[in-house]
């Protein structure tokens, strides 16, 4: 993890007394010891033990493309559910074969070699491949027990000389209990290049017997909320078993970032947010963190310390598109909306925020995607004038912190910024101002607001609430409130976002269109109808 993540005050309350201080030092010393168990290759003729079923129960993943590497992942499990947390794996190593190939059919290996998957990760793999061409598709998969995976499709970051065009999607807000994941059957079905996931891919809340509106037995253990890592570790299992978000994690690389249910709904640095003591909330954060990399296509690099993770990153798709993927939570001031003007409070932490402007400035990319958990522009939610009602969770608890990053995006001259954003359950489409109170000011950027995947249920075209939206706010060009996700090309001289929504969720076979689509034009900062 780099240094300038580390928030050595989330510590002070364990370093209380001595005992806490010893009991911090020697949990840090077996975080070490893990982290380099991540990272050290497996052999083939390491010993395999037995193994009773398929384990390739949760599917296969890549992640985080570069010109020339990709990383692929894999958790074994041949009890997925099993109670503890485990996915019914003894507590062995247990070595993984896995290729890489140029063509579906695995005849043209390009790379290969053994990974181990150790119980200290759950049996998770993440494997790191290098020596790949760049802009290309490749195919991988995996073999342990005598059983071999599904075979995945990947693809490479284009070299940052070339000028390729980018196909995307991204989406958020997932409650397994709430719906059926049919949005990702369209997405899976998609030639993409990337997939973006935006945070609340779990979610943290106890699941009843009959598994909400899904209808499938669950055992005890479900109906609790995630507190320890089995609990968090079954939650992903249960999660990433449906077999379409299997099907759209396997046919693109995606990138992760987390938000607050992942860990406890609007949590934040101010720790939790529910009352708890500090202690427990940052071993329930220490809990989620290691079960979101054991079971996302992480880099090893990324395996969080404790109660910290290194989650924002930037990705250069060619020269066309870079993604600035930002972290949310960790670092925000506590939520203040009374001080949402005052300039010392910060949504990204100071480092954050500089690491963002510094890779900004520097950019050359022609879109500069900013992967962004939170709305972003200004929502008045009331239609009298005379009052304004703004929610502290998002930017708008934040102003003075979003004045100062458009202030800096302005004085670098970015190259046509783009919001990216989740969370909301709803469809938004904003042009972004320097000056919200200024009705004529011009747009700054854009934003596109992606509604969830199931969380809210089936939702509905507009609702009472929309229609006081886009009569509060003029800079708010589009509002939908079903379920769905954003899929978006982006070529030299345009960006388009198309709404690909779903007429239900709460039931299977839902049926996806296309609700509306915006183009942005390179160097002019405003939606149009596409």
């Amino acid at each position: 993890m780099r240094q300038d993540q580390v928030k050595p005050e989330l510590w002070r309350p364990l370093l209380s007394s001595a005992a806490s201080r010893r009991q911090l030092f020697a949990y840090a010393a077996g975080v070490a010891g893990v982290v380099a168990l991540a990272q050290v290759p497996g052999s083939a003729n390491d010993p395999a033990p037995p193994l009773r079923a398929n384990p390739f129960t949760l599917g296969v993943s890549s992640g985080d493309p570069r010109p020339d590497g990709i990383v692929l992942w894999t958790r074994l499990a041949t009890e997925p559910l099993a109670d503890d947390g485990s996915g019914g794996m003894p507590p062995e190593p247990v070595p993984v074969r896995w290729e890489i190939a140029e063509d579906d059919r695995m005849r043209r290996v390009v790379r290969k070699g053994v990974a181990t998957a150790r119980p200290e990760l759950a049996h998770s793999v993440h494997v790191e491949v290098k020596g790949l061409r760049a802009g290309r598709e490749y195919w991988y998969r995996f073999m342990a027990g005598g059983e071999t995976s599904v075979t995945g499709r990947t693809k490479t970051a284009p070299d940052p000389r070339w000028n390729t065009e980018v196909a995307f999607a991204y989406a958020s807000c997932q409650q397994w209990e709430s719906g059926f994941y049919t949005a990702y059957r369209d997405m899976a079905a998609q030639d993409l290049d990337l997939v973006g996931h935006l945070g609340d891919y779990i979610y943290e809340l106890g699941i009843g017997a009959t598994g909400g509106v899904r209808r499938t037995q669950l055992s005890a253990a479900h109906n609790a909320p995630t507190m320890t890592l089995s609990q968090y570790r079954l939650r992903y299992a249960l999660t990433n078993s449906d077999p379409d978000l299997q099907a759209a994690r396997a046919a693109a690389p995606w990138f992760v970032t987390l938000d607050d249910h992942d860990v406890e709904d609007n949590w934040g640095s101010d720790l939790s947010p529910t009352g708890g003591s500090p202690e427990n909330f940052l071993r329930r954060r220490a809990a989620a963190f290691r079960a979101a990399f054991e079971n996302q296509p992480m880099r090893p690099s990324t395996l969080p310390t404790g109660p910290d993770m290194s989650i924002y990153q930037r990705i250069q798709y060619g020269g066309l598109a870079t993604f600035h993927v930002l972290d949310e939570r960790q670092f925000r001031s506590p939520a203040d909306i009374n001080a949402r003007l005052d300039p010392a409070r910060t949504m990204l932490g100071a480092q954050q925020e500089a690491w963002l402007l510094d890779g900004l400035g520097r950019s050359r990319s022609t879109w500069n995607i900013m992967a962004n958990q939170v709305m972003m522009f200004q929502l008045d939610r009331l239609t009298d004038p005379g009052l304004q009602q703004l929610n502290p969770d998002t930017w708008d608890g934040y102003a003075a912190g979003r004045d100062r990053l458009w202030a800096g995006i302005a004085e670098r001259g970015v190259s046509n910024p783009v919001v990216i954003t989740g969370d909301a359950h709803v469809n938004c489409a904003a042009e972004l101002k320097a000056d919200y109170a200024n009705p004529d000011a011009p747009p700054v950027g854009v934003e596109f607001l992606g509604t969830s995947i199931t969380s809210g249920g089936d939702g509905s075209d507009m609702t009472a609430g929309g229609t006081e939206w886009l009569a509060s706010n003029p800079h708010l060009k589009f509002f939908n409130s079903q379920r769905g996700y954003i899929r978006c090309r982006v070529a030299k001289d345009t960006m388009r976002a198309d709404y690909v929504v779903v007429d239900k969720v709460t039931t299977p076979g839902g049926t996806a269109s296309v609700r509306r689509s915006f183009v942005v034009e390179s160097g002019r900062p405003a939606l149009q109808d596409a």
